[in-house]
């Protein structure tokens, strides 16, 4: 190529030389004029020789991001023209890895990026790198599939179709030398495990797929397990493995010598005095005299002194440890040094991916700003903070290093649907056919306001409500609230044995609230509400009853959650007291705690499990008129699952259920995390009561499928009643929307 445009330059120009008026480029845009004009050996107002053109032409070909090029002139103005390399636009992989995190990583390692120029060679080497990423899980005689679609004349978009060969079953792995430690508890640390004798598609079974790329990872594992139980001279060799290929099998071995068990014996932190105290931090210490060595509580101790030290503005520090260890009792002493460099302050924020949620919703929610000095727990405590409002899918901030006294902290942000407006309706379990619209956003304009109005029609239910609400007045500690909901529900008592029929309440009113952050994670704040409520029975209008409620309800909260729709960790604690008095009909109170808690498996098995509990306890206190249809019930998706919404609710001339008290445990695991879809397993348990909270117990168990739709959180459930008696209304499928654990 490069020969035939050097001929037709030559045809072009012939042998002669003119002084140039003008030079152009046309066609470029990877390079800025500047940077192609220092290219050429010649300028404006000289002569140039063919030799010279051509030099130029082989310069810029060296900068391999054009196809073509070619000069011409005309009245004295040479032009250069370009047909440049087409950039990568899409790379789109299927039939291997589906999550984005994954996907990122995994494209990186092919050396492919979105923006970056395309070319074959690079093609090539990116399906040979996917070859091996897949030989080395363990995916045998894999094939690749590569096609080129053009997007437009300067984009192109990179499909993959992969078809993962057989991959390696391991049949069986010998752990030679095992004496202290349980196999079990070795073999629950390796990545590669022998398959299991049957049903190993089911959960908690182990397929015994080969991963290569893991194997040689495999012996450190071990050796950190037995690090972590204060064997300190433990030695493990790599792992020897045999691959039988005819039939697609493999042994492995591992020889372990276990040596002598350490414990503490003195810890030592070298640190200066005008930082912190060393005599405070002594007591925090996972591991202290007399403790089995562990080294997994060593590093929890090191990042410990870390983040003390980084919360005083050390944004660098570094604690290194040593090991001082006697062999001949079998003690070891840590001796920490601490370097903490200079004080560092924030010299500016920087906000990016947010198209549409102003920049000071997402400030406001930054515990740190320019001229402020380094903290590190502030600085965790505003990623987790972004995170818990719920408009963004992710957030990241990176610290740039300006000196060795100043650094930048780049937000980015990747904002999730706030908003949704919905006309539908569906089937539920409990409520039959259902009509429903809505139209929500929780960052109304970028502003971070929530605003809300919703219709919804059942058999069971209709519901009025609009709401707004402003999680920062001005950007202050303060919020507020305004709500007007119109909610009429029908309890059906077609299948027991009541003599007054369905009962149907009508509820009407409005609520104002005004709340006040205290400290970063807690809220205390009040709400006033006003409501008419008329209860009617179908088969016995003289019980109807009508009355006017009038109270106010302080409350606090206390949020450490990490995610808004999926938090992996942290809690979520609130408690509240309904105080009904303040003028009106009723006269009680009614207090409700709830408390959730949150566990990622992630470090400990490095996988994307979650632990989940919530328990609720409710009582209501009768101060005399506690009117009709003030009552708890248990049942239904927000309760005991297994059984249907209402299943236990006083009927007829029972006294009203005044105690209540669930509690639900999950286990989440991933399902199709690029659709933002999970699935899980829970037990429920719950008690309710006239005068006691065990006067109805019951429990339920199954299994969940969830999603984070675009219009919102989406769960379908299918459970069992474990305890059921008979006249129970129990319930094996149900479905919620909008709600979330």
């Amino acid at each position: 190529m490069k020969k035939i445009l050097l001929l037709l330059s030559i045809a072009s120009y012939s042998m002669s030389s003119e002084n140039i008026n003008d030079i152009k480029f046309q066609g470029l845009t990877q390079i800025s004029n500047e940077i192609a004009l220092e290219t050429l050996k010649f300028n404006t107002k000289s002569n140039y020789s063919l030799s010279e053109i051509n030099e130029a032409i082989k310069k810029f070909y060296a900068f391999n991001y054009f196809n073509n090029i070619w000069t011409t002139e005309e009245n004295n103005i040479l032009t250069f023209h370009f047909v440049e390399k087409p950039f990568i636009a899409k790379l789109n992989m299927k039939g291997y890895k589906t999550r984005d995190e994954e996907l990122q990583v995994l494209y990186s390692s092919m050396g492919l990026k979105k923006g970056t120029m395309y070319t074959p060679k690079k093609l090539e080497n990116a399906k040979k790198a996917l070859l091996l990423a897949l030989e080395r899980e363990g995916h045998i005689n894999s094939i690749v599939e590569t096609s080129i679609e053009n997007i437009s004349p300067t984009s192109v978009a990179i499909n993959f179709e992969v078809n993962k060969g057989r991959a390696i079953t391991i049949t069986n792995i010998s752990y030679k030398g095992i004496k202290s430690l349980d196999i079990s508890d070795v073999e629950a640390v390796v990545s590669n495990k022998e398959t299991d004798c049957c049903f190993t598609w089911f959960f908690g079974r182990n397929n015994g797929e080969m991963n290569f790329e893991q194997l040689s990872y495999d012996s450190h594992r071990i050796r950190d397990l037995y690090l972590q139980n204060g064997y300190l001279d433990v030695k493990v060799t790599p792992a020897f493995s045999k691959v039988d290929f005819n039939t697609n099998t493999a042994s492995i071995e591992y020889t372990i010598v276990e040596g002598e068990q350490y414990k503490i014996n003195e810890t030592i932190i070298y640190l200066d005095e005008s930082i912190a105290k060393v005599e405070n931090i002594y007591p925090d210490l996972k591991l202290e005299k007399g403790d089995i060595f562990n080294i997994a509580k060593l590093r929890k101790d090191q990042e410990l002194i870390k983040s003390i030290v980084a919360n005083k503005g050390y944004a660098y520090t570094t604690v290194n440890y040593d090991m001082k260890v006697n062999k001949s009792n079998h003690t070891v002493d840590l001796v920490y040094n601490i370097i903490e460099g200079e004080k560092v302050y924030i010299d500016d924020v920087i906000i990016s991916g947010n198209s549409r949620t102003l920049d000071r919703v997402i400030r406001r929610n930054i515990y740190l700003a320019p001229k402020d000095l380094y903290n590190l727990s502030d600085l965790k405590d505003s990623k987790n903070k972004l995170k818990r409002t719920g408009f963004f899918e992710s957030v990241d901030i990176k610290e740039e290093r300006i000196s060795s006294t100043s650094m930048r902290l780049l937000v980015s942000v990747k904002e999730a649907p706030t908003g949704n407006f919905i006309i539908g309706g569906g089937y539920g379990s409990y409520d039959g056919f259902m009509i429903n619209a809505s139209i929500n956003d929780k960052n109304i304009f970028g502003s971070g306001l929530n605003l809300g109005f919703s219709v919804d029609h059942s058999s069971k239910r209709d519901t009025f409500d609009i709401s707004l609400i402003n999680p920062a007045i001005n950007d202050s500690i303060y919020s507020g609230s305004v709500n007007l909901y119109s909610k009429e529900s029908v309890i059906d008592n077609t299948d027991t044995t009541s003599t007054e029929g369905d009962e149907t309440t009508n509820t009407s009113g409005f609520s104002l609230g005004v709340g006040r952050s205290i400290g970063r994670y807690t809220r205390a704040g009040a709400t006033y509400s006003l409501e008419q409520t008329d209860i009617s029975y179908e088969l016995d209008p003289t019980l109807d009853n009508s009355y006017v409620t009038s109270s106010i309800t302080p409350y606090i909260s206390y949020i450490t959650t990490d995610d808004y729709y999926t938090p992996r960790s942290g809690i979520s604690a609130k408690t509240s007291l309904k105080i009904a008095g303040l003028g009106g009909d009723a006269k009680y109170m009614l207090s409700s705690t709830s408390f959730k808690y949150f566990y990622s498996l992630d470090k400990a098995i490095d996988k994307d499990w979650i632990i989940r509990y919530k328990t609720n306890l409710k009582v209501i206190q009768d101060n005399g008129d506690l009117p009709d249809g003030i009552s708890f019930s248990m049942g239904g998706t927000s309760s005991v699952r297994g059984y249907e919404s209402y299943a236990f609710y006083a009927q007829d001339d029972e006294e009203a259920y005044k105690k209540t008290w669930t509690n639900n445990i999950e286990i989440s695991f991933p399902l199709i995390p690029s659709a933002k879809m999970r699935w899980g397993l829970f037990y429920d348990y719950g008690m309710i009561g006239a005068n006691s909270f065990n006067d109805i117990s019951r429990s339920g168990t199954g299994a969940l499928v969830e999603w984070i739709s675009p219009v919102g959180p989406l769960q379908f459930i299918f459970s069992e009643a474990l305890d059921a008696e008979e006249g129970d209304k129990t319930s094996s499928f149900e479905f919620s929307l909008g709600s979330k654990f």
